[in-house]
């Protein structure tokens, strides 16, 4: 037993996303212009949420949940991986990667419950106006909002007690450019099957059932819509749901690409590529998706401009 301790590894080593140093100094910029816009937009849009009062809606309710979700995912990744874009061996310690996949992977999951969570709240404003108010209070909101908490916690849980119980010896060498399952169980040294269902069982917990809560939801949306009679009612309909579906693809398809097929010995270049989407890209896009398609949020924005210029003159 005390010498399996002394060859369990200390640390691991990331092969990153190129080698070529021209090319990581490329994806430093760029990588850095995506966490600023990352952190300012989803930073904006919590501010402005808490700040204008025509935004303390159930939907903007969650949607400031889901802003500071993504600025909490992007800050457990990126960070590191701009410092690896200008190291020369990039590693990380055991439990410095543990650490990184509980709280990437709390966060990931707590957002795929927040997605699912969002459509049922579209679908109950479109599809029962009248009873919105009595069915989306306050109680019941918070109650959404803990539940895709706690779900997010308990996944993160599992699949990291069963990963970590796997012994790692020898094998230290990932390729991938931040901690995550299934790059870390290619460097496991033993049969990683078992595992492998765990995680497949809580990706079918927190990205299936959540989709499958998504399409009927939408499926509803579209069955009331389309019968209206006024092309603006439609419209506005569809405005307002656009924007949660666009992310709601982005994110789940990267995702469930990532974790719900078969895990294999090599690390595919193109896996890591999808990574950087649901990773790096989404909890970029979401607060610019939100805010240039909602014209609630560009009117909380022109007015927070228009009292912050006042308050520079005087």
């Amino acid at each position: 037993m005390g010498e399996e301790n002394q060859t369990t590894v200390a640390e691991f080593i990331f092969l990153g996303l190129s080698q070529d140093l021209q090319t990581q100094i490329l994806l430093f910029v760029l990588f850095l212009l995506i966490y600023l816009l990352t952190v300012l937009g989803n930073l904006l849009i919590s501010i402005l949420i808490f700040m204008d009062s025509r935004l303390h809606t159930p939907m903007y309710f969650f949607l400031r949940n889901l802003s500071f979700a993504d600025l909490c995912f992007s800050t457990s990744i990126v960070p590191q991986v701009l410092v690896h874009f200008l190291a020369k061996r990039k590693t990380i310690s055991f439990l410095g990667c543990m650490a990184q996949i509980v709280v990437s992977l709390l966060i990931g999951c707590t957002e795929c419950a927040l997605l699912a969570v969002m459509s049922y709240d579209r679908y109950v404003a479109v599809c029962k106006p009248l009873h919105y108010s009595s069915i989306m209070t306050q109680q019941v909101c918070l109650q959404l909002a803990i539940g895709s908490w706690a779900s997010g916690t308990l996944v993160s849980l599992v699949d990291t007690t069963f990963t970590f119980q796997l012994p790692y010896q020898g094998q230290n060498i990932i390729n991938h450019y931040f901690c995550e399952l299934p790059a870390l169980l290619k460097v496991a040294s033993a049969d990683t099957y078992s595992t492998e269902m765990a995680i497949f069982a809580m990706g079918v917990v927190i990205l299936l059932a959540p989709v499958c809560l998504i399409l009927v939801s939408y499926w509803n949306i579209i069955s009331t819509v389309i019968p209206m009679q006024s092309g603006e009612g439609r419209l506005k309909a569809f405005s307002t749901c656009g924007s949660h579906l666009i992310v709601v693809v982005l994110f789940y398809g990267s995702g469930m690409f990532n974790y719900m097929k078969p895990n294999s010995k090599i690390m595919n270049e193109r896996d890591k590529v999808v990574s950087v989407f649901y990773a790096v890209v989404t909890p970029m896009l979401n607060p610019i998706i939100y805010s240039l398609r909602n014209k609630d949020v560009k009117e909380g924005l022109r007015k927070l401009a228009g009292r912050k210029l006042f308050s520079e003159r005087w």
